[in-house]
């Protein structure tokens, strides 16, 4: 009976090999396998692309705080260029102040040095005249009694 059996299995493959059923099931198994091994090579270059993707969009992330942050950096330096406005005007105002009140003294310094020079001049010119005058009395001295001589 087993051997009827076994008989019976073999007529039966026989006949599937035969119509080609049996071909289509082995090209049908085979292309599921295929099928199988393709998706897992996609599921396998998925998970080398997931730690690319990851760093990517860390990166991404980072630069987004960055800008966000630089973004807040120029804010809080806009606002302090405007809190201190003012004061840098009143600052400006009192250096212009003593500025013209360091060229005003200045000024009147100037004024003074050409004064005292004016009146040093005067007074040299005054010596030297006076000088002068004494050389020309020591000088007509002697030649006036030689005059009186002349006239006696």
């Amino acid at each position: 009976m087993d051997k009827l059996w076994d008989f019976g299995r073999k007529a039966m493959f026989y006949v599937r090999v035969l119509s080609g059923y049996e071909e289509r099931r082995i090209r049908s198994y085979r292309l599921q396998l295929q099928q199988r091994l393709q998706q897992a090579q996609q599921r396998k270059a998925a998970l080398k692309q997931v730690p690319e993707q990851i760093i990517l969009s860390e990166v991404r992330r980072m630069v987004g705080d960055m800008q966000s942050l630089n973004k807040k950096l120029e804010e809080t330096e806009a606002a302090i260029e405007e809190y201190f406005k003012p004061i840098d005007k009143e600052a400006e105002i009192i250096m212009k102040m003593q500025l013209e009140g360091e060229e005003k003294t200045m000024r009147e310094m100037m004024t003074a040095m050409q004064r005292h020079a004016l009146l040093e001049k005067a007074e040299a010119e005054k010596f030297a005249n006076l000088q002068n005058a004494k050389t020309d009395k020591h000088i007509e001295e002697p030649t006036r009694p030689d005059n009186s001589a002349q006239r006696g």
